[in-house]
């Protein structure tokens, strides 16, 4: 019978993740040689290469996409069992704070993981938009948050970028109007002020036609053709468009999904959660980049 090393897998993972042996090494504590040296033996315990040089860094060749998704598997499993059999016992309450427009995207899969490694602890999920998070983990009444912001301020981690997207009904004629009806979301929005300056720059009168934070509320009144909105393009449904310049359009910021630690640091158990919400969401850090 023939094991795959972990240790081999982790350092291939971290490898084609980050596109750069250097940066791989730092992820994981090691030299830059131990990492090549690992993916090297990895290489030839498989029979076969995994990466070539690029321009822009390390890609993947054929070999080592296959490779990729069965390896993340096999390292969840591998640390949800090291976990379990090493962690404490944890039970207890969880308050977690989401912005409402990546809680389709990401927080099923993490939240049923985490419930099926720790069926005695209680989450409750709080959504809201990033500043009105961002105040609720300052006053003590959330454990964890995430936000969408576009710099994470310090002490804070970010798990995954991605670019804001102007967004329009399929076949829709909203963004002929003028002036340009936009949903803009609630004041307290963290797109809003980028949405409002990246018009203002282009000389693109506008008037706003939705102003709530409920997430179905903005994308009723988008796919009715009332008018245009703004989301991170991994939170797109086919019910919409993505309208660029071609549409009189002006090029929205990258954004950022940010984890976010109480003042005083999180608890064990905060952390536990810490780690499932990493593993749900970095994995698509290639993929959205």
């Amino acid at each position: 019978m023939r094991n795959l090393d972990t240790a081999l897998l982790r350092a291939f993972l971290t490898v084609a993740e980050t596109g750069s042996m250097t940066r791989a090494a730092h992820q994981l504590n090691l030299t830059q040689a131990a990492v090549s040296l690992q993916v090297k033996r990895l290489e030839d315990a498989l029979g076969q290469p995994l990466f070539e040089r690029a321009p822009r860094g390390l890609v993947l060749l054929p070999p080592g996409e296959r490779l990729l998704p069965q390896a993340r598997r096999l390292l969840l499993l591998n640390d949800e069992i090291w976990t379990s059999m090493t962690a404490p016992a944890f039970e207890g309450e969880l308050r977690l704070g989401v912005p409402h427009d990546i809680v389709p995207i990401f927080m099923p899969g993490v939240l049923r993981r985490f419930d099926q490694a720790w069926p005695r602890v209680q989450l409750s999920l709080v959504c809201k938009n990033s500043p009105d998070l961002l105040q609720l983990l300052d006053d003590g009444r959330l454990d964890l948050t995430l936000t969408t912001l576009q710099a994470p301020p310090p002490g804070a981690e970010t798990l995954m970028e991605d670019r804001l997207v102007w967004v329009g009904a399929l076949g829709g004629k909203a963004h002929l109007r003028e002036p340009l009806p936009v949903s803009l979301g609630h004041p307290t929005c963290a797109f809003r002020p980028s949405i409002m300056a990246a018009l203002d720059r282009a000389g693109r009168a506008w008037r706003s036609c939705c102003d709530t934070g409920e997430m179905q509320a903005l994308v009723a009144t988008i796919e009715a053709d009332l008018g245009v909105g703004a989301m991170l393009r991994c939170a797109l449904t086919p019910t919409l468009d993505v309208l660029d310049a071609r549409h009189n359009l002006p090029e929205l910021p990258r954004f950022s999904i940010i984890l976010h630690e109480p003042p005083g640091g999180a608890t064990p158990l905060a952390r536990e959660l810490a780690r499932h919400l990493r593993e749900g969401i970095r994995p698509r850090l290639v993929e959205a980049a």
